[in-house]
């Protein structure tokens, strides 16, 4: 196999967890995910794939969904040339309406001018952020009702940058995008300078450790539950999926929840001190 090519390992579940897996996933090298229906993609430059790893993505599968012998998800690898995965790829990605006011379209596929209406250009690498994940739209919701001029924001887990570069366009005055992912900063560098954004959003590839900036009126977090927990109190100091468990940790910290939306198995909530 070639470094032209990636491998795809195709995980078909039911599981609400998909997200958490994706997460869990990317520990190993994976570099980029895509849901399709019940069907996790999950991919990994060809030279960094060994046969050996799908014993491992078992185990690690195991662990999230705790399936029977008779519902272990079915999986299987193959390899993708890369130029057949951009287009295969490509041709998935229409203009999307995400909320009242927001459209989100690729490059190669621009949305029509409407007014009132703000339309992003997201050209997305293999990560999420697309605006055609249901958390994502519902963040983007949230955003929409909460970004007021002049504010400041962070997007921790930024993807593809859409969140950040969404704020700036809903009139916040600064903002920061951070993404431990390599391919998602790099992402959110594209999608920053092709929305025009470059001087009011900082990218930063990093934790939200790694932020200099100390306050933010808003921060959002597009990422799994696994992950926000651990860093909720960081998060927290920062700031000016499963709801019960996310609702109680926010209470913990003192934060009330003020408004929840709901899409299929996804809720996004927005809470303040």
């Amino acid at each position: 196999m070639t470094s032209d090519s990636y491998a795809e390992v195709r995980i078909e579940t039911e599981s609400p967890l998909v997200d958490e897996l994706a997460g869990v996933l990317s520990l190993m090298g994976f570099e980029g995910f895509w849901v399709d229906g019940r069907i996790l993609k999950c991919y990994m430059r060809s030279e960094r794939w060994d046969p050996a790893l799908l014993d491992e993505i078992r185990k690690r599968t195991n662990l999230l969904i705790h399936p029977t012998p008779d519902t272990f998800p079915a999986m299987s690898v193959q390899t993708i040339p890369a130029e057949d995965w951009n287009a295969q790829w490509e041709s998935t990605l229409k203009p999307l309406r995400v909320s009242n006011r927001i459209t989100i379209a690729p490059s190669w596929n621009p949305s029509p001018p409407a007014p009132d209406t703000i339309d992003l250009t997201i050209d997305p690498k293999m990560s999420f952020g697309t605006g055609y994940h249901e958390s994502t739209r519902l963040i983007l919701r949230l955003a929409e009702e909460y970004v007021r001029p002049g504010s400041t924001f962070l997007d921790v887990g930024t993807g593809t940058g859409v969140l950040a570069i969404a704020a700036i366009r809903l009139g916040a005055h600064s903002a920061v995008a951070v993404d431990i992912d390599p391919w998602s900063f790099e992402n959110a560098l594209e999608n920053i300078r092709l929305n025009g954004v470059e001087t009011s959003v900082t990218v930063m590839r990093g934790s939200v450790h790694d932020v200099p900036e100390s306050k933010f009126d808003i921060v959002a977090a597009n990422i799994q539950r696994s992950v926000i927990e651990p860093a909720l109190p960081e998060l927290l100091r920062r700031l000016t999926e499963d709801r019960e468990p996310i609702t109680t940790s926010l209470q913990q910290q003192g934060l009330i929840p003020r408004r929840e939306l709901c899409e299929n198995e996804w809720i996004a909530v927005a809470a303040s001190r």
